[in-house]
């Protein structure tokens, strides 16, 4: 996709972070957007925002977890504008870091309701309609290096459902070139640094019924402490700006990239040092890595 002026934009977790400056970057383009969120007040203050000057953009509130919910978001977008023609399954959240034996039942059942069932979802209410439309589009499924490319150790819950996304966004892509269509799929998966993003505060949003069955020993993991910890390791994390890693994500639309990241050739060096892992039987990360690359 080339143009982008007139055409229609749907971006979950539109709120904040980097859903917010997608759509930001979707209505510098001219761009109709509509933001989904499950936080009503953050919403309607995004959209408040970013519709001066009668900037074309709305908001629905929706749980993502929820079929019915991302069903009702699709049915209100395409009876409003009659179609969609870029989708952002973007919203995300994660568990404490901890071994995978102190996690519990409900850490899996929420993150990966969100972050996995969350694009499913995204993808059974809107790709249907999207082909049925028969015009030009694209599904942006946003993954992350940690287990997109190679897990951290101690995210083994956060990893492990950003793993499924990039698994389930190569077959979708892979779908939808073989039948023919005028859809395309990327994995868009943020990179350049430290992003500065809602989901260090992500347990705001986590519903009581899926609470963890025991209460989290230890401080909150802020980004703050993250950069730390980077450091102390070795490595250097700036803060990414959002608004970059937006614009990256239109440079990837227009060259028709399937994957949508900074620093691609880091992410390849990642992956062979991996694949000679593997190939010789081994652990393909180290143990006490702790750290993305």
């Amino acid at each position: 996709m080339r143009e982008f002026k007139g055409k229609v934009a749907v971006v979950t977790g539109g709120a904040s972070g980097i859903g917010r400056a997608l759509g930001e970057a979707f209505l510098a383009e001219g761009m109709t957007v509509v933001l989904a969120d499950v936080e009503k007040p953050a919403l309607e203050k995004t959209v408040e925002e970013l519709g001066v000057e009668g900037a074309p953009v709305t908001g629905v509130v929706t749980d993502v977890s929820s079929h019915e919910s991302v069903e009702s978001l699709a049915e209100q977008v395409f009876s409003k504008h009659g179609t969609c023609h870029i989708l952002c399954n973007n919203a995300g959240v994660g568990a404490p870091s901890v071994n995978v034996w102190e996690t519990t039942v409900n850490d899996w059942k929420w993150v990966h309701g969100v972050n996995v069932m969350g694009v499913v979802h995204g993808i059974l209410a809107f790709v249907p309609r999207m082909l049925a439309a028969g015009e030009e589009g694209h599904i942006i499924n946003t993954s992350s290096g940690d287990g997109g490319v190679s897990p951290l150790p101690d995210q083994s819950v956060y990893a492990s459902s950003k793993a499924a996304v990039s698994t389930l966004t190569e077959c979708l892509a892979a779908q939808l070139q073989a039948t023919d269509s005028k859809l395309r799929a990327s994995i868009f998966y943020p990179a350049g640094g430290l992003l500065k993003t809602g989901i260090w505060t992500c347990n705001r949003n986590r519903p009581l019924e899926l609470a963890r069955e025991r209460p989290f020993e230890g401080e909150p993991q802020t980004i703050e402490k993250f950069q730390v910890l980077a450091k102390k390791a070795g490595f250097d994390l700036p803060i990414q700006p959002l608004d970059e890693l937006a614009q990256g994500l239109l440079d990837g639309l227009r060259e028709e990239r399937f994957i949508i990241t900074l620093g691609l050739d880091r992410v390849g060096t990642t992956l062979r040092e991996r694949a000679a892992r593997i190939e010789k039987a081994e652990l393909p990360i180290e143990p006490s890595r702790g750290l993305m690359l």
